[in-house]
């Protein structure tokens, strides 16, 4: 959704994707931290097992997709509180069961500077016969730091077509904070791992016809659309494993490593600053996308429930 969440329905039917992890936290602010209320009797790992089956993925998708969550929950999960997502918020589909997915959602502690770790995966049946698979895990920080998110998401149409957003979305304006820009995309050298994956022969850009879209990525977002020749599914089952798995995986760990872990000193009016530029692209997230989408796909019920505890989530 990832919300992602990019959220879990970021793109859905439509070319619109929305993009939808220590040192010692600095003092709470005044943006309540999320904490959802125990609604479930299932242990944490019952409820990590409902996501991270991810059962209409491709087995490269599905392998790195776990290697992915694998990799947050080993460096992050002291810092993590448990999912206490209902069971049907957890897992849902619409009365036709052309429509499925799952939302995954675990909230940090007091003391870290994640605010929460967002997965999600959607299948739905298209009229045509063909399915839209999407997984994604989105990571967003509070305010006690400035540093970038953390955006994936895998949209396949079908078994030889794949759209890849994988971002760093800032949370300041790049053009007024050149250190921002200098200390997160430039010294780090993200733009060589978008650079590798243009390589591939199959791979062209992909713009998203929403502008707004445009303005919230990063300018080393990784937004590719990858085609193979129809029935050439091993083709693109290589693609994922070889080249955009390695990338993915590198730049979750560049977020864990520089984003998490560093430290970043913020005055009470860049924080101040900082809420509200979060507080606006989180409910463009839900205004955008989910609210619109959600219940096309699943019905009003179904919508204002997973959509609602979105809303809680993220504050708005």
């Amino acid at each position: 959704m990832a919300v992602v969440l990019l959220s879990p329905s970021s793109s859905l039917l439509r070319p619109k994707f929305l993009p939808r992890l220590s040192a010692p936290s600095s003092p709470p602010t005044s943006r309540r931290r999320p904490s959802l209320k125990p609604r479930s009797a299932h242990t944490p790992m019952e409820a990590q097992s409902e996501f991270t089956s991810f059962p209409h993925a491709s087995p490269p998708v599905r392998s790195l997709m776990s290697d992915l969550v694998s990799a947050v929950e080993q460096r992050l999960g002291d810092q993590l509180q448990a999912c206490t997502l209902p069971p049907d918020v957890r897992s849902y589909r619409n009365d036709s069961g052309a429509a499925s997915g799952s939302l995954h959602i675990r909230c940090g502690k007091d003391s870290s500077k994640v605010d929460f770790i967002l997965g999600s995966w959607l299948h739905c049946q298209l009229p045509n016969g063909a399915a839209l698979n999407i997984t994604s895990l989105s990571g967003y920080l509070c305010s006690s730091t400035d540093a970038p998110n953390f955006l994936l998401e895998l949209i396949q149409s079908s078994p030889t077509s794949l759209v890849l957003i994988l971002d760093l979305p800032p949370r300041v304006e790049l053009v007024t904070h050149p250190e921002y820009l200098s200390t997160f995309y430039e010294d780090t050298e993200l733009d060589s791992w978008r650079q590798a994956l243009e390589k591939v022969p199959e791979a062209r850009p992909y713009f998203s016809s929403a502008l707004y879209i445009r303005c919230v990525v990063s300018p080393t977002a990784i937004m590719l659309r990858i085609e193979t020749e129809p029935g050439l599914i091993e083709r693109m089952e290589e693609i994922v494993r070889d080249h955009v798995s390695p990338v993915a995986k590198g730049v979750l760990g560049l977020w864990l490593e520089q984003c998490v872990s560093g430290e970043r000193v913020l005055s009470e009016t860049e924080r101040a600053a900082l809420e509200k530029r979060d507080g606006i692209t989180r409910r463009k997230t839900i205004e955008i996308d989910l609210a619109s989408n959600f219940p096309r796909l699943f019905g009003p019920e179904i919508a204002e429930r997973v959509v609602g505890i979105l809303r809680e989530v993220f504050g708005v």
